[in-house]
């Protein structure tokens, strides 16, 4: 897996470099979960439940992310929103209003 990144390391980060930051770190894992290879694709925009992830899958990685961080990510982030890309922009902006205060 890629290496390990923290919330307040993303903090550290210019804004346009924090999501590319935590896509680098969480498609690996997403990928494994869905038995990808580092070679297949990962649509950033496409429903990881579309992708062969289950629910019960899903919270095993909400688990992982969040140790990974160091933070909490909402679960209906992931289960109304199931996608890559919204993942990160959550994530993101997390770290953007960590950074604010």
């Amino acid at each position: 897996m890629t290496s390990a990144i923290t919330i307040a390391d993303l903090t550290d980060l210019p804004a346009v470099e924090r999501g590319e930051a935590l896509e680098e770190v969480l498609a690996p894992r997403f990928r494994a979960a869905l038995l990808m290879t580092e070679d297949d694709d990962l649509p950033p925009d496409r429903s990881f439940f579309d992708l062969g992830l289950t629910s019960l899958g899903l919270t095993d990685l909400k688990q992982d992310i969040e140790g990974l961080l160091g933070c909490e990510i909402d679960a209906t982030v992931l289960f109304n929103s199931p996608t890559l890309e919204s993942l990160i922009g959550y994530l993101a902006d997390l770290a953007e209003r960590v950074a604010a205060q």
